[in-house]
């Protein structure tokens, strides 16, 4: 069964699998993106918010920084090697509040083997929907350079 790995700056980084995900609050997403190589793709996805589930992990923000969460950075890989980066401001309820999910169906199937998906139902491309997480990494490290 396929596990994802999540590190960085995380009071509880952990692994997850899809049975594990299976036990957070289900949301449902119907989407239709636009794929390179096979055009529009319409899907239902069933799974957990990203959000909740990275918050649950304990991303290191430093209470007496004002919006320190805006400096946070989430990188998501998949088994293929496929990559995608998300902003923490991005799926924050108080700021961009996308309803990100790490889907564990798609159309009814479970992605038991395969690992979760990530989905951002906001894209019309699907480059950043990365199949069979295998990692979620949180840095909070990033500084922009003048």
């Amino acid at each position: 069964m396929a596990e994802v790995v999540f590190t960085g700056d995380l009071a509880r980084p952990g692994r997850l699998t899809v049975s594990g995900l299976l036990g957070w609050p289900q949301h449902l997403a119907r989407v239709g993106f636009e794929c390179a190589t096979s055009g529009v793709q319409r899907h239902t996805f069933t799974g957990p918010l990203l959000h909740e589930v990275l918050l649950d992990a304990g991303p290191a923000f430093d209470p007496a920084r004002r919006k320190d969460r805006l400096r946070f950075l989430i990188a998501v890989s998949g088994a293929d090697g496929h990559r995608a980066v998300l902003s923490w401001a991005e799926i924050d309820p108080d700021f961009g509040r996308a309803p990100v999910l790490l889907a564990v169906t798609v159309d009814g199937s479970p992605l038991d083997r395969p690992g979760p998906q990530l989905v951002l139902p906001q894209d019309r491309c699907g480059a950043r929907y990365v199949s069979g997480i295998q990692a979620i990494h949180v840095d909070g490290r990033y500084a922009a350079r003048a």
